[in-house]
């Protein structure tokens, strides 16, 4: 198992993208911990895995909070030990025009996507520097090249792909990778809200036409967390069934 004794902590980590690659890393022998603002639902998780045999536990987050971060890192720590691996993946999006949206809805959008990364991942390579290893793995979204009724998840997107180049430039002398993924349509309880007109449209403007599964994401996550990543950083590899080859429609 190429994964075998890291600590790992996936942010966002008690359902969909992040569960997935939580109980992805657990399987490949990782010591994984699911952080999450739903801390029950976390601790759930947490211990559906440990029943499989593998170690995990379930840590309240909330990722805009400097406070919150530092706890979760510190109990971390203690727990499980020094973090190797770290998954940015905690996220919301609210989809509203610039006309439309809200000073605190956008505010809230970039207090949890882009700051969350930035209080993470400064948390985490705090413990990775002096030991010259460690991988982050940042999950933006293909929103970020631009999509209709998206300004501020899209903007907030694109953060966290500046964030990501400019960090792995940053590190890469101490050994410690930082990689992006963006994903497309995923099957998610945040997709299934969608009406069925709203799919159809949004499927065609996919050259594979269909919608990707957790499991997609989560499996490019392991390669970005595995050694066999070990000369790449600073990238962004999409998992969006070829979405991001076509452009940007006016509306959906």
């Amino acid at each position: 198992m190429d994964l075998d004794g890291k600590v790992a902590v996936v942010t966002g980590g008690a359902s969909g993208i992040g569960l997935a690659i939580a109980r992805d890393f657990a399987a490949a022998g990782a010591q994984v911990a699911i952080a999450d603002i739903d801390e029950q639902r976390a601790q759930a998780m947490a211990q559906e895995i440990t029943h499989t045999g593998a170690m995990a536990v379930g840590l309240p987050v909330d990722v805009s909070s400097r406070k919150a971060v530092a706890v979760l890192f510190a109990e971390v720590e203690d727990r499980l030990g020094p973090v190797d691996v770290l998954v940015n993946n905690a996220g919301i999006s609210i989809d509203r025009g610039v006309r439309r949206i809200t000073d605190d809805e956008w505010n809230k959008t970039q207090a949890i996507n882009q700051t969350g990364v930035f209080l993470c991942s400064q948390a985490a390579t705090t413990s990775m520097i002096p030991r010259r290893t460690g991988r982050i793995i940042n999950i933006a979204s293909r929103a970020w090249l631009g999509w209709y009724g998206q300004l501020a998840y899209a903007t907030s997107k694109g953060g966290v792909v500046s964030a990501t180049r400019s960090l792995a430039i940053e590190v890469a002398k101490y050994g410690i990778t930082v990689n992006c993924l963006a994903p497309g349509l995923i099957d998610t309880p945040l997709l299934r809200r969608e009406p069925q007109e709203v799919m159809d449209r949004l499927l065609t403007a996919q050259p594979m036409g269909t919608i990707g599964a957790p499991t997609d994401v989560a499996w490019a996550a392991h390669y970005f967390a595995s050694p066999a990543s070990r000369a790449v950083t600073g990238q962004v590899m999409y998992v969006c069934g070829g979405k991001s080859l076509y452009a940007q429609p006016a509306r959906v």
